[in-house]
């Protein structure tokens, strides 16, 4: 019997988890990892690696071939493109201090398409295969170029017939053009909600006034358009965090029960902020914290809120094929089925490339409207889009779920070469895993409860990460 390579990560009271380069967990004690180190497996642990797919016979047999199936599903594979991100203006009617995308101000010129830039972008979009096509407008606040916006959608519906459109904005000043724009069944809202009023009037709207017609204004696109239709995100400042039950009951209140936390980006303006060497222990504390705040108030209320990314890297543990934050995907391919077209025409592979671009850090655009995709340039930055040769990945037990992110990395350091372990990607995502394996060994009717709707499974057992006796 042939074992494939086993890696382990230490979890306490002499429990430690295995996994393999399929992404198969199980936990098992101190003394099993005596007895595989040595080569000394006993009949008991060859039938339990056996029984869970961790070892075959001979290449070839149902066993390897369960494997590479399980490996091969773990790999993100490239499609064709589909998905557009927008930006027809920078021009923003906020001021943010934390904003990463490095506004203009609303008065600005030179920070919009030009018919010619918005012809060139609708004969880049007509060339795409479809057949439908995700669209995402973003700025600055596009919605104050919301005749770019109309004459984008009036023609994507003509091409792409059955698309989606989302409209990512401030929800500042809405008129009835705006309003008659959005109240479409194919037209989606996201936009910023950062936990309670003060918390969002200190961090974005500074001033009572423009407070009050943000949340106006949410709760008018909520009652016309369905909850279902609004998605807010929050942008948490670890230096003051707003209060975990009034951020949670804000949301709910708004009809909205998945919570994206977004620690500041490293990015546009928000470079300008002291850089605390603590954050991302900090950030990781407060993360987990809030996770067990939302465990016990599930309990307690009976409804059920999830924090968006904690549920994706724990549905992305549970099962192959789940790949949809691209942050997680690996290989990460760019310019694969998004791109990200700039108020000047340039075509970028991230909306965060698009930001490092903007101030100058490192020209990571791949192409514009008017030539296309620069094919070389994003097959350079593919050969750095994976992490299975990284050596410290190698032997993470998490590297089945992980992914990379080239574009934080030059962002935070100005470089990819850095011990992955020393990014700031890393120590986030090593958190979440950790706090993932932290809460599923918990037996606590509370924490498998939640841990079940977040999972998207009916209930939690002990045979979803085997246990070696």
């Amino acid at each position: 019997m042939t074992v494939w390579p086993l890696k382990f990560r230490e979890l306490g009271d002499d429990e430690l988890l295995f996994g393999d380069d399929a992404g198969g967990l199980f936990l098992a004690d101190g003394s099993f990892l005596e007895r595989y180190a040595s080569g000394e497996l006993s009949r008991a642990d060859e039938a339990f690696l056996r029984q869970n797919g961790h070892a075959f016979e001979q290449a070839g047999d149902l066993d390897w071939l369960g494997f590479a199936y399980r490996w091969a599903g773990r790999q993100s594979r490239p499609s064709d493109l589909g998905y557009v991100i927008l930006v027809p203006t920078l021009r923003c009617n906020l001021t943010c201090a934390y904003c990463q995308v490095s506004r203009a101000p609303e008065a600005a010129t030179g920070f919009d398409w030009s018919d010619e830039t918005l012809g060139k972008t609708l004969r880049f979009i007509e060339a795409m295969k479809g057949p439908q096509l995700k669209v995402e407008f973003q700025g600055g606040e596009p919605l104050l170029r919301i005749d770019l916006l109309e004459e984008v959608r009036a023609f994507v519906r003509l091409r792409f017939p059955g698309s989606h459109f989302i409209v990512c904005t401030n929800l500042q000043r809405l008129g009835d053009r705006e309003w008659a724009f959005l109240d479409q069944e194919d037209t989606f809202v996201s936009t910023s909600l950062d936990g309670d009023r003060a918390t969002h009037q200190r961090q974005r709207t500074h001033d009572r006034q423009a407070t009050d017609a943000f949340f106006s204004n949410l709760a008018l696109a909520v009652q016309r358009l369905g909850p279902g239709k609004v998605s807010a995100l929050p942008t948490i400042d670890v230096d003051q965090p707003p209060d975990f039950e009034t951020l949670v009951d804000n949301f709910e209140q708004h009809g909205m029960s998945s919570i994206y936390l977004r620690p500041i980006n490293h990015q546009g303006f928000a470079r300008r902020r002291q850089g605390d060497p603590n954050a991302i222990t900090r950030w990781n504390e407060l993360h987990c914290a809030f996770i067990d705040y939302l465990i016990e108030r599930n309990h307690r209320t009976g409804r059920y809120v999830e924090e968006y990314y904690f549920s994706q890297c724990l549905r992305r543990i549970l099962r192959p094929g789940v790949d949809d934050h691209v942050d997680l995907r690996n290989p990460n391919f760019f310019a694969s089925d998004y791109i990200v077209v700039d108020h000047d025409g340039r075509l970028y592979p991230t909306d965060e490339a698009r930001m490092l671009s903007r101030i100058g850090r490192v020209d990571l655009s791949v192409g514009d409207v008017a030539a296309g995709i620069d094919s070389d340039k994003v097959r350079q930055l593919n050969h750095l889009s994976l992490n299975n040769f990284e050596p410290d990945c190698l032997h993470c037990v998490y590297q089945p779920f992980c992914g990379t992110d080239l574009v934080d990395d030059l962002s935070r350091s100005g470089r990819i070469d850095l011990a992955r372990t020393d990014t700031w990607f890393c120590r986030r995502h090593i958190s979440v895993f950790d706090k993932i394996l932290d809460v599923i060994r918990r037996r606590d009717e509370p924490a498998m409860k939640s841990v079940a709707r977040w999972a998207r499974v009916p209930s939690w057992g002990d045979y979803m990460i085997p246990k070696l006796a």
